[in-house]
C-alpha cells in the first residue's frame, strides 16, 4: 500500500512550521498492515505486522534546505521490550528502543540530517512485532557546550586516574577516541591499516573460580599493561560467571555462564543478606578481580572499568532479576573495590541507558551503551541522545561496544559527541561483512579519530 499524496501534503508547510507528524499508514508500507483494533492512535490508523526482518514503513520528506532534525516515534508495544531501526537514505540511522506499553507511547528517535529535496525515512523491523502511530520531525536546536562533571567520582581517585579523566574531558565533543576489543584483534587493524587503536579492550572473564576451575586461563591483564606501555589506554569488562549454579548441559556449556540461560543463580535471593553462601561466593569473586585491577594500579594503569554491563537486557544473570538487584550489585561492587581494596585507579563506566537501572551519579564517571546494527555505520544518534538527557549532560558518553564503525562525517553532523568507540572482536571487525576493510582504513585516517600514535604523552597533556 503507498500513500504518498498524505504525506507530501503534509510536509507542504514544512518549511514555516517547527513540527510536523507523519501517519505511519500514509507511508508506504511493505510487509507490515494497517491496524485499527486497539484505541488510542491518532490519523485514520496504526501499522502492525513486522514480524519478518524485511517488514519496514518507508516515508517520503520534501524539504527546502538542509537541516538537522529531531525524531520521535509515537508506539505501542504490547508484546514486550523491543527495538526498531530509523535508517536514513539507505545509509544509516539508529537503533530506537521501545519499552513494553500496552498504551501509545512517543519516545525520542535521534536525528535525521535531511537534504535538500527528497529524503526517505524508513522504520524497519529489527525486534520486530510492536505497533506504530507516527512520527514526529522537529528542527534541531543548535547544542552548547557539555557540562561535564569536573572530578571522578571517587574522591580518592589516584593520579592515572585523575590524569585520564582530564584528558578525556579535554577531547570530549571535539574528536573520538579509537579502541578495538582483544588483542589479536587490535593486532588485525594494526596490521591492515597502520593504525594502532588508542584503546584496547579486555575481559576479566577467564579469572574467576568459576571458570579457572574447569581449565580457563587468560593473559588479558599482561596485554593491557603492555598496550598501556606503548601509551595507550585500557578498558576491562567483565563477563563475570555465575559463581554457581552453571547447567554445564551440552545446550548450556560451563563457559556459557554469565548468562542468564546458563545459570540457576539468583541475584536478588544472593543480596538478600551477607550471611548466604551465595552472597560469600559474590564477594570472594569481586575479590579475585581486585588482585587482578591491583596489578593494574601498581603498574600505573589507569582503567576505563565497565562491570556488570548490558544489564537491562536481562540476557546476563545480573540484570536478569531486574534493575534493583543489579544496581545494589554495582554499588557493592563500587564499595569493595574502591574503599576495601582501595583501587584508585578505575574510572566507572556504566553500561545501561534506561534510567531504571542507573544507580546513580555518585558511582559514574562515564555513561555507555552497547549497539550492534549491521551495515548501519551511521551516528547511533538516539541511543547517544537518551544517555545525554540520562544524566542532564554531566556524564561523558562511549559507544563501548559496537558491531559497525560510525562514520565521522555523520558523528560530526549528528552532534553525536561519542568519547570513543570499541569494535568488537573476530569477524565484527577482520571479516569483511560488518565492515570493510576500505571502511576501517578510511575511519583510522580521518584526523576526527584519535589512534595511538594521536594521544601519546595524554598524561601531562
Amino acid at each position: 500500500m503507498f500513500k504518498t499524496v498524505l504525506v507530501l501534503a503534509a510536509l507542504a508547510g514544512f518549511a514555516a512550521t517547527q513540527t510536523i507528524t507523519l501517519q505511519a499508514e500514509s507511508g508506504r508500507l511493505s510487509g507490515v498492515d494497517i491496524g485499527t483494533s486497539v484505541a488510542g492512535y491518532t490519523g485514520t490508523g496504526y501499522v502492525e505486522g513486522f514480524s519478518d526482518a524485511t517488514d519496514k514503513i518507508a516515508f517520503t520528506v520534501n524539504v527546502t534546505e538542509s537541516q538537522l532534525y529531531d525524531m520521535s516515534l509515537i508506539y505501542n508495544g504490547p508484546y514486550g521490550d523491543k527495538y526498531t531501526y530509523v535508517v536514513l537514505n539507505n545509509a544509516g540511522g539508529s537503533q530506537v528502543s521501545l519499552p513494553s506499553t500496552s498504551t501509545w507511547k512517543t519516545v525520542p528517535a535521534g536525528q535525521v540530517l535531511l537534504n535538500q529535496g527528497t529524503n526517505i525515512i524508513e522504520i524497519q523491523s529489527n525486534w520486530g512485532w510492536y505497533l506504530i502511530d507516527a512520527i514526529t520531525l522537529a528542527r534541531s536546536a543548535s547544542r552548547g557546550p557539555h557540562n561535564i562533571t569536573p572530578r571522578p567520582v571517587n574522591k580518592n581517585a589516584n593520579d592515572d586516574a585523575k590524569a585520564l579523566l582530564k584528558y578525556l574531558r579535554k577531547v570530549y565533543g571535539k574528536k573520538i577516541l579509537s579502541g578495538q576489543q582483544d588483542q589479536a584483534s587490535l593486532d588485525w587493524v594494526t596490521n591492515n591499516t597502520g593504525s594502532t587503536p588508542a584503546i584496547i579492550g579486555v575481559d576479566l572473564m577467564d579469572y574467576t573460580d568459576s571458570r579457572t576451575s574447569r581449565g580457563a586461563s587468560s593473559i588479558d591483564v599482561n596485554h593491557a599493561i603492555a598496550h598501556a606501555a606503548k601509551g595507550g589506554m585500557v578498558t576491562f569488562v567483565w563477563h563475570w560467571g555465575a559463581p554457581v549454579g552453571l547447567y554445564d548441559t551440552p545446550e548450556q556449556r560451563w563457559w556459557s555462564g554469565f548468562y542468564t540461560a546458563a545459570t540457576d543463580f539468583n541475584v536478588e535471593m544472593a543480596l538478600a543478606d551477607t550471611t548466604n553462601s551465595n552472597y560469600t561466593l559474590l564477594m570472594h569473586d569481586i575479590d579475585t578481580i581486585a588482585s587482578q585491577l591491583k596489578k593494574l594500579r601498581d603498574a600505573g594503569v589507569p582503567v576505563l572499568w565497565r562491570p556488570l554491563h548490558e544489564a537491562e537486557g536481562g540476557w546476563f544473570w545480573w540484570g536478569a532479576r531486574g534493575p534493583e538487584s543489579c544496581k545494589a550489585l554495582y554499588r557493592i561492587l563500587y564499595k569493595r573495590l574502591t574503599v576495601h581494596h582501595k583501587l584508585n585507579n578505575l574510572i566507572w563506566v556504566w553500561n545501561s541507558v534506561s534510567p531504571a537501572w542507573y544507580p546513580g551519579d555518585e558511582y559514574v564517571d562515564i555513561v555507555s551503551a552497547d549497539t550492534y546494527a549491521q551495515g548501519d555505520h551511521g551516528p547511533i544518534s538516539a541511543t547517544y541522545n537518551n544517555l545525554l538527557s540520562l544524566t542532564n549532560d554531566t556524564k561523558m558518553i562511549a559507544a563501548t561496544e559496537i558491531g559497525s564503525l560510525m562514520d565521522p562525517v555523520q558523528l560530526k553532523a549528528y552532534q553525536a559527541d561519542w568519547l570513543y568507540f570499541c569494535v568488537w572482536s573476530g569477524d565484527y571487525i577482520s571479516a569483511g561483512i560488518w565492515n570493510s576493510l576500505d571502511l576501517i582504513k578510511q575511519v583510522y585516517a580521518d584526523e576526527y579519530v584519535l589512534n595511538l600514535d594521536d594521544i601519546q604523552g595524554w598524561k601531562s597533556l
